[in-house]
């Protein structure tokens, strides 16, 4: 949707509670084109990594493109320098998990974080006018710092993608992001998860939801319907043929197109490793049993009886 400021009676439109529709997950598991896809449709706002706020002092690295939105947003949130300055990351990435060092930096910002955190949310509906905010910042411990603000309805989004895939794509030399090695990649992956299932568990079952990058590259339309009626959203699905960026704040290098097709077929193949397969067998068999998921059958009779 639109991503200038909105006037007035756009601003009424938006509710006092906005719903944040927060896409969890590995990176380069497709969170991106699944914001842009969700924020094309109406009252569907398309926030970016919304993370990367903190680390950027609120402002976006286009801000050329994307300064008048962000600016507004910026002005409503208000005094935020103290984390701006902060690390924030040791309340968001999971690999912080691992030093007893950070944890104490978690307790010390914490409050500030959620506080600033649920201001930023709600400064975003009011600029766009949207009842439903997509963050793909895909960290499920920010996830799960999210859960605790009482001004906003969280619904959960878990992306998973095939394994392969994502090792892949983190292995890759052609783009800006870090590399990873095949072992370090699965280490990470073995990560996300671990602490992704224990956020989604924990979480309401009517507000998340998993979904299958591999599903939504199929069947585009199909699926983007079943998460805007699972989260409550008007479920009107956009021309994918035309998908507008909007003003994202952060993501990888799609956002810098302003529009984007969408049109179903298959993920490139990738060459699969038996360390890969092995190693994310585990992970495999606990996602296939997560619910309520995207296609399942469980969920296909729910829609039948409501028609």
């Amino acid at each position: 949707m639109d991503a200038e400021p909105a006037s007035g009676g756009e601003v009424s439109a938006a509710r006092a509670r906005p719903t944040v529709l927060y896409i969890m997950g590995a990176g380069r598991s497709g969170s991106t084109i699944l914001g842009v896809a969700l924020g094309n449709s109406r009252n569907v706002f398309f926030a970016g990594e919304l993370d990367r706020w903190f680390a950027r002092s609120g402002v976006p690295r286009d801000a050329a493109r994307r300064a008048s939105f962000w600016s507004s947003v910026l002005e409503q949130v208000g005094d935020a320098e103290d984390l701006f300055v902060a690390d924030t990351t040791v309340l968001e990435r999971s690999s912080t998990l691992l030093h007893l060092a950070n944890w104490r930096a978690r307790r010390r910002l914490r409050g500030r974080y959620r506080e600033v955190s649920q201001s930023l949310y709600l400064a975003v509906a009011r600029a766009s006018g949207a009842t439903h905010i997509v963050d793909s910042s895909h960290y499920p411990l920010r996830a799960r710092e999210l859960m605790a603000l009482p001004d906003i309805d969280l619904h959960l989004l878990f992306l998973v993608r095939d394994p392969h895939s994502v090792v892949a794509s983190l292995g890759r030399r052609d783009v800006p992001e870090r590399r990873f090695a095949a072992p370090a990649a699965n280490a990470y992956l073995w990560l996300t998860y671990a602490v992704s299932v224990l956020v989604f568990l924990r979480h309401p079952r009517r507000r998340r939801l998993l979904v299958r990058h591999e599903d939504f590259l199929a069947d585009p339309e199909g699926v983007l319907r079943e998460i805007l009626t699972h989260c409550e959203a008007p479920a009107d699905v956009p021309d994918l043929d035309c998908l507008q960026v909007g003003s994202p704040f952060h993501g990888n290098r799609l956002i810098k197109a302003d529009e984007v097709a969408l049109r179903p077929h298959r993920d490139a193949p990738v060459r699969r490793s038996l360390l890969t397969s092995v190693l994310q067998l585990p992970w495999a068999l606990v996602l296939s049993r997560l619910r309520p998921a995207v296609g399942s059958s469980e969920r296909r009779e729910r829609s039948g009886a409501a028609d």
